[in-house]
């Protein structure tokens, strides 16, 4: 039963480090897509955009520090990481509520493999 429960761990906490910084890929393309479109668009709420960029720009440099974490053994990226993705799901929610579903489906997706990976690729160290 300990054996299972090492290779899950092991096999979760392989995923995260990759999903995470996949997570962070995507974000730094959707603030490059922003800008790029301030630059090729008329911008009604320009402060709005430059939030959303700053957004997705800080996101990305928090799930990659969570992967740095994730690759080292350390706990501190677990938290952020669970986080991102429970609000990640609730995006999901919503865009498939506004029936959105060509980016609702791989977000969610993305998303739960992420999450899952995260919960179960941490383990406390062992005392004694």
């Amino acid at each position: 039963m300990a054996d299972n429960r090492d290779r899950i761990y092991r096999f979760a906490r392989a995923m995260a480090t990759p999903l995470l910084r996949i997570e962070a890929a995507i974000l730094i393309a959707l603030a490059f897509y922003l800008a790029s479109a301030a630059i090729f668009k008329k911008v009604t709420h320009p402060g709005a955009l430059g939030g959303e960029i700053a957004f997705a720009i800080f996101g990305a440099a928090g799930l990659f520090l969570c992967s740095i974490s994730y690759s080292r053994g350390t706990s501190w990226g677990r938290s952020p990481a669970v986080l991102a993705n429970l609000i990640a799901v609730g995006v999901s929610y919503f865009m498939f509520g506004s029936h959105l579903y060509i980016s609702a489906i791989p977000l969610l997706i993305l998303a739960c493999a992420t999450l899952f990976a995260a919960l179960l690729g941490y383990r406390p160290p062992i005392e004694g």
